[in-house]
């Protein structure tokens, strides 16, 4: 700041300082015509849940094994004084998890009443799209027992099939827990 310059005149210059900075970000307009969720995979199959989904992204906690439950129960960790009950997403659909076991990761759900934790076999971080990419999702024989929770997909280098974890909070099944 010059001898010369205000105070008020320091907050001009400043101002115009950023606004020549954010000329390089993307537009409102660009942001709204964009999709954005986080990328996970189950066995060979590419997911992406949406952002307002997903609460947060853990490492596999250490479980506490529950008697008298599912086997896709994986049990209960202790997320800062919470209760976290964890589901092998796998073995939900039926199918057994990775045995790399390093990549695994837990995405946290807080939908309505629901706290829980969705074991998956990787999670590859925030994948954008646009929003005009999304598809009618085509799915396998394999896929079928996810089928109610896939919204649609967006085909890219690979398909990233649009899952949503609130769906699955809400199916009866998914809460039907005791072995």
């Amino acid at each position: 700041m010059t001898e010369s310059q205000t105070a008020f005149e320091l907050l001009l210059d400043i101002d115009r300082r950023c606004r020549l900075l954010a000329a390089d970000l993307p537009s409102q307009e660009t942001r709204l015509h964009s999709w954005s969720g986080i990328g996970f995979r189950l066995g060979d199959h590419w997911y992406v849940a949406p952002m307002g989904e997903v609460a947060e992204v853990l490492h596999e906690p250490r479980c506490t094994l529950m008697p008298g439950v599912k086997p896709w129960v994986k049990g209960v960790a202790n997320l800062r004084g919470r209760l976290l009950p964890v589901i092998d997403l796998c073995g939900f659909f039926g199918h057994g998890l990775s045995a790399r076991r390093k990549q695994r990761r837990v995405l946290v759900i807080e939908h309505e009443d629901i706290f829980v934790g969705l074991l998956v076999d990787e999670v590859v971080g925030l994948q954008h799209f646009a929003q005009d990419l999304l598809e009618r999702a085509e799915l396998s024989m394999d896929e079928a027992a996810s089928a109610p929770f896939i919204q649609g997909q967006f085909s890219s280098d690979q398909l990233w099939q649009v899952f949503s974890p609130f769906a699955l909070a809400q199916a009866p099944g998914f809460m039907d827990v005791a072995a």
